[in-house]
């Protein structure tokens, strides 16, 4: 049996769906039972590196929500012979010529379709809207399966469609980290261990204490309500943190080019509020490290990867209160209400205060991290494939 990825976002370049595939495939490389015929890019193509004979990579060079993709991919699907093909986004050709499973992480674009989360004028925008609608649509209608990250997912696909239940299975995504050893490295000698490479700091300008946030701007992700709860957080006369910084990672695309003309210049000028552009993943684990506490002030996440990296990192986390992020963060970070800058600003100098609170929240995001594993999401991702290809 063939089955077919569509990884043309692979790669940590393409955020949380990037990661999302690239963990997939990787822990996919144990199963002898399927042959994999992997989708990339040009410019991801080289990065991917079969690991066993199971394993074919496939060029698919075609941009993602285009004309291209639609008219192209069913054709090379077509000519691979595939029995099966997930797609781990949406963006399903309507003309899939064989099964399919997909992968719906949120409902961001059809709970907040906006003109400020698009950089298209009016007329192309309103296309583009009808375009997603009916690409969604059908994809959750022709499916075999959905696989979401969360129950909460699950919930907002059921309310905007009428499906079986049953067609949606919630599996959770994962941790790089052995929890209980990084545990133990973290407990032991942590200010040595924090300290150890502190010349990625210097190259990216982040001078301790800092804020950390990792992740794209959209608007959704409520960064311009994040810097206001900042800007509070520092000019606050309880403010215990001299010299606090605010660190955003992110690649500076459109959205963050925005969001740095919108804010105050004196916090950038000041280097108050760092932006790094994209970081590497084999440096990003520093920046973790020397946190002082993460926060995830979206409106919503349908699962919320980053701050799950930041607790196995040993760092504090404060998150808002809505979509997936209760779930699965559970009793392992300090909630606020997004669309309220004061009650952000307020848990945020909550958690710079309490030391007893951060090392109680610490503790509890080691706990919670046992939960997630990506080797038992793509286990669970197999049992999908498993259930379909045997009908």
């Amino acid at each position: 049996m063939r089955i077919g990825i569509d990884a043309r976002f692979f790669g940590p370049k393409q955020k949380g769906l990037g990661r999302y595939v690239q963990k997939l495939i990787k822990n996919l490389k144990d199963s002898g039972e399927f042959e994999f015929v992997i989708f990339l890019r040009k410019e991801n193509f080289n990065d991917f590196h079969p690991p066993s004979k199971n394993f074919k990579k496939v060029l698919a060079d075609w941009r993602w929500y285009t004309f291209a993709e639609q008219i192209f991919m069913p054709y090379i699907i077509w000519r691979e012979k595939i029995d099966l093909m997930h797609f781990p986004h949406f963006n399903v050709p309507l003309f899939c010529p064989t099964k399919f499973v997909v992968t719906i992480h949120d409902l961001v674009l059809k709970k907040f379709p906006t003109k400020k989360a698009t950089t298209l004028n009016p007329l192309f925008y309103k296309i583009k809207k009808l375009g997603y609608k009916i690409v969604l649509s059908r994809a959750v209608k022709k499916s075999q399966k959905i696989i979401t990250p969360s129950n909460f997912t699950k919930k907002e696909i059921l309310k905007y469609f009428k499906i079986k239940p049953e067609k949606i299975v919630v599996i959770y995504e994962g941790v790089s980290k052995k929890i209980e050893e990084q545990k133990v490295a973290f407990f032991h000698d942590r200010e040595k261990k924090r300290l150890k490479n502190l010349k990625i700091l210097e190259k990216y300008g982040i001078v301790r204490p800092y804020i950390l946030y990792v992740g794209n701007a959209y608007p959704h992700k409520n960064l311009e309500g994040f810097i206001l709860a900042f800007a509070k957080t520092i000019d606050s006369k309880q403010s215990t943190v001299n010299n606090l910084r605010l660190v955003l990672v992110g690649e500076i695309d459109y959205f963050y080019k925005k969001l740095i003309l919108t804010i105050n210049k004196q916090l950038i000028t000041n280097n108050l509020v760092v932006f790094t552009g994209f970081v590497s993943d084999e440096e990003l684990p520093e920046l973790y490290r020397n946190a002082t506490l993460y926060v995830s002030p979206a409106f919503l996440e349908g699962f919320g990867l980053p701050a799950l990296e930041a607790m196995s990192y040993g760092v504090p986390v404060a998150a808002s209160n809505t979509g997936a992020q209760r779930e699965i963060l559970g009793e392992a970070a300090l909630y606020f209400r997004p669309d309220d800058i004061l009650d952000m600003a307020e848990k945020i100098s909550l958690l710079l205060k309490d030391v007893n609170l951060r090392e109680g929240l610490i503790n509890k995001g080691f706990e919670q991290l046992k939960k997630y594993s990506w080797q038992n999401m793509a286990e669970e991702t197999l049992r999908v494939y498993r259930s379909i290809l045997t009908i």
